[in-house]
């Protein structure tokens, strides 16, 4: 008599997969919890405004990271929206007498409108031709920045007084001025985790890879580069707003095109297409500036050089090659 046999196979364990993402969340918590810890703990050895300094061009450079680090898109313009979104601020701060929380708001909707117009008529081309059209229109902004009444023109919007937060808070000291960019930072850097862990951050890197692909399984690829066109606008705005307002002052600098020039410097510095390489990498930059400015004119030679040295030395950035070390991404 034949007893029938056991037909049971030995399955993968379920959960194995959740374990692997897990393991990589907690990775990435404890990458974020050091970035954190050392921007509450900084103030007491460091100067407020350098590192207030620090954080604007971090979460501008996080901005700009979005755009090309996981849409795929090069923009050599991007220094329109941190300009614009300063002149706006700081003209609402200091001639409508907006109170600092809505001047920065206001900055921040102005910066999303220029995105929404610019990007609209930028993710028509592709590649190069996309770069340039984003540059042309960054140089139109610089001009009517220059010729703009409101604007003081090559003197800029000076004396921006930081007013009350919420009528309440006197932002004149400068640890609450602190607080007010650590909260803004924190907040610009946990939505673009979140925009890039989400279904719409997938379909968006899905799209850096391979564009065609992309269309072939339905999605309208236009519509995605165009809402991370403005996400990312939006936050560069939000770091220059908030800029204007830590060093009262909307000028120029914010809107030339060599400020394009440096979020990508910053960038590619601490590693393109990582969450926390932008923030290193302006730091870096902003250290460089900020140490080496006795050397005047030759501060730009010197970036140059360490900038070579580090393409050279890490192809993928500081952080790229740390996570690349460690095997997991950061």
């Amino acid at each position: 008599m034949n007893t029938p046999m056991s037909t049971t196979t030995p399955t993968a364990p379920v959960n194995a997969p959740t374990a692997k993402v897990a393991s990589g969340q907690s990775h990435m918590a404890i990458a974020f919890g050091v970035m954190v810890a050392f921007f509450l703990i900084a103030p007491l050895f460091v100067y407020p405004v350098f590192l207030m300094k620090v954080m604007c061009f971090a979460l501008f450079a996080c901005a700009f990271n979005l755009l090309i680090g996981f849409g795929g898109l090069l923009s050599f313009g991007h220094a329109m929206f941190l300009g614009s979104a300063g002149y706006a601020s700081a003209h609402a701060a200091k001639v409508w007498g907006l109170t600092p929380e809505l001047a920065i708001l206001f900055g921040t909707v102005c910066a999303v409108l220029l995105g929404v117009v610019a990007g609209a008529l930028a993710i028509r081309r592709q590649g190069i031709y996309f770069a340039m059209i984003t540059l042309a229109l960054a140089q139109m902004v610089y001009f009517f920045s220059l010729q703009a009444k409101f604007t003081g023109g090559e003197d800029g919007i000076q004396g921006v007084p930081r007013g009350q937060l919420f009528g309440l808070i006197d932002l004149g000291s400068p640890m609450a001025m602190y607080a007010v960019v650590f909260t803004v930072f924190i907040g610009g850097f946990l939505l673009i985790w979140r925009v890039v862990h989400s279904p719409f951050g997938q379909v968006l890197q899905a799209i850096r890879e391979n564009e065609a692909r992309a269309t072939s399984l339905g999605y309208d690829t236009d519509r995605y580069k165009h809402l991370a066109f403005v996400l990312s606008a939006g936050l560069a705005g939000l770091a220059g707003a908030t800029k204007a307002i830590v060093f009262q002052l909307a000028s120029l600098t914010d809107v030339h095109w060599s400020m394009s020039g440096e979020v990508v410097l910053m960038t590619l510095l601490g590693g393109m297409g990582t969450l926390f390489g932008p923030v290193v990498g302006a730091a870096i930059i902003v250290s460089m500036q900020n140490y080496l400015a006795q050397l005047g004119a030759w501060v730009t030679i010197v970036q140059g050089v360490i900038f070579v040295i580090c393409v050279l030395a890490f192809r993928r950035g500081v952080v790229g090659e740390i996570a690349n070390w460690l095997k997991k991404p950061l």
